[in-house]
């Protein structure tokens, strides 16, 4: 019954939107989140940059895949969480290491570095007190700049990269999805490959979402955009989707069955977008 209903799900999103690109394969397979010491395995490693947007030393974590060598040039995947989160959301609830791990070794993903910063742009960037207040949540914003000024070019001058927007991507969960919008698509000359899943309402709606739209079809390798179909959120996700389409901007749309605004999802999608970018 459930193979039935996500392939009248599919067949129904097909038939209805034309830069949909919803896969064939929706659920990631057994024990892709769990890890086999018998496999190489990456490093996660803290570290801080100096930000002269917020005019501190901010703190995020990095994975180097494995057998990392500091000669060769990486492509990068920078990684954002959710309003609750901070730089080690992804790492202590997502397992993203564990998840590139067990991909590359089933050579189904391109070795990368993932970065994963704090995303809420302030001196004080804990998630404490109330997250939802309007400092914390225009710290989110704040965070475009400190990401494209203070972030990136730390990592580039820190490790050998591969140079050009095609060897960057950001992707993110919930607040991190809708910042992965925001960010991707406003600042298409940085970035090539975009994911966001299940996309909170930060998300910008409209001409705002994307002001470069021809610079965005240019450079533009993948907009992976997808919710659980059992998400409060999914409304944000099928604007998105919609405005996308109106414009002829080509993308990836993934509804998946029966799932909600939790990690098994998120994690699932980051299984996913791995594999597709670079």
């Amino acid at each position: 019954m459930k193979a039935l209903k996500t392939t009248a799900l599919m067949l129904s999103l097909a038939l209805t939107n034309f830069a949909f690109g919803q896969s064939d394969q929706l659920i990631a397979p057994e024990g892709f989140d769990k890890p086999d010491t018998s496999k190489p395995q990456g490093e996660v490693k803290e570290f801080k940059y100096p930000s002269k947007t917020v005019g501190v030393d901010r703190q995020a974590n990095i994975y180097l895949p494995p057998n990392f060598d500091a000669n060769e040039a990486y492509p990068v995947l920078y990684l954002l969480h959710g309003i609750g989160g901070d730089e080690r959301e992804w790492l202590d609830q997502g397992n993203p290491n564990v998840i590139l791990d067990n991909l590359y070794a089933s050579n189904k993903a391109k070795p990368m570095i993932i970065v994963i910063p704090n995303g809420r742009a302030m001196k004080n960037d804990r998630a404490e007190g109330d997250i939802f207040g309007a400092e914390p949540v225009k710290a989110f914003a704040t965070f475009e700049e400190d990401l494209i000024k203070d972030l990136i070019p730390y990592i580039e001058k820190e490790y050998k990269v591969k140079p050009g927007v095609e060897n960057r991507a950001v992707a993110g969960l919930s607040m991190g999805g809708g910042q992965s919008m925001n960010f991707g698509l406003g600042n298409p000359e940085h970035f090539a490959w975009v994911g966001a899943f299940s996309p909170a309402p930060n998300t910008k709606r409209g001409e705002a979402l994307l002001p470069k739209p021809e610079v965005t079809k240019s450079n533009l390798k993948l907009l992976f955009l997808s919710c659980g179909d059992k998400d409060n959120l999914m409304n944000v996700s099928n604007g998105a989707h919609e405005f996308l389409n109106s414009k002829g901007i080509t993308h990836t749309y993934r509804v998946i069955p029966d799932h909600h605004h939790n990690f098994e999802y998120w994690k699932n999608e980051l299984y996913f977008f791995a594999q597709e970018i670079f």
